[in-house]
């Protein structure tokens, strides 16, 4: 049976069968679902219908090493290159550098009719891969549109085992939007995984923050969590 994680719960990556064995999770995916918003709209020769406004929630992760001083990351490419160069970033990537986590690719519109089972944006992790000196690796979401996450249907995170396309058994998942303190907020960091006496573990943090741009994000994890 899947966990369902409260804020601020942390939880090692333990599994069991049915049989009863134990076993660590280490292939699996971190995906984030969400939904369109209905809206209302005023129609041409007056009253109002009722229509899907597409969300565009943007997820990114950044691996940061044991020395405080580097760190690796995954955020869109489509990010303009020149204005991360401004904020001395480098260009996005869908992949990270040790191949050990690799993105599915940007989706811009959300679940248009009602949840599909399946994760909008997914981040497939392979721990084994994982360089050596990494040790904390934080998930992150940032709204390019302008809706609060309080206001997104079905919203949140969940860690499965499958591909983005097929989701084989769901180890824990955590709802973003559950919390009043996500209204009016655009970015929230959901949480990590972090390496304590040589094994991995996840913490469900589901900090809301005021960020405009994931840039800002990336940079208070950084300077406040890391």
């Amino acid at each position: 049976m899947a966990i369902n994680l409260q804020k601020g719960q942390k939880i090692d990556l333990t599994k069991k069968s049915a049989s009863g064995a134990t076993s660590k999770l280490t292939k699996f995916c971190v995906g984030v679902n969400w939904g369109a918003i209905e809206v209302e709209k005023k129609k041409f020769f007056g009253g109002t219908k009722k229509v899907k406004q597409a969300v565009d929630l943007d997820l990114s992760c950044i691996m940061i090493y044991n020395d405080k001083q580097r760190f690796d990351h995954i955020y869109s490419p489509e990010y303009n290159p020149q204005a991360l160069a401004k904020m001395g970033l480098p260009p996005g990537k869908l992949y990270s550098s040790d191949g050990a986590l690799q993105h599915s690719g940007d989706d811009r519109t959300g679940d248009l009719d009602g949840d599909d089972g399946l994760d909008n944006e997914i981040i497939s992790v392979d721990l084994d891969r994982v360089h050596p000196d990494i040790d904390q690796i934080y998930f992150f979401i940032n709204n390019a549109t302008n809706e609060d996450f309080y206001q997104i249907p079905f919203a949140k995170i969940r860690m499965y085992e499958g591909t983005p396309s097929r989701v084989d058994e769901v180890y824990a998942s955590f709802d973003v939007v559950s919390d009043p303190e996500y209204r009016g907020k655009k970015s929230m960091i959901m949480g990590k995984l972090y390496r304590r006496n040589g094994e991995w573990k996840f913490n469900a943090i589901g900090d809301a923050t005021p960020d405009q741009v994931f840039a800002q994000t990336m940079g208070r994890i950084i300077k406040n969590y890391a």
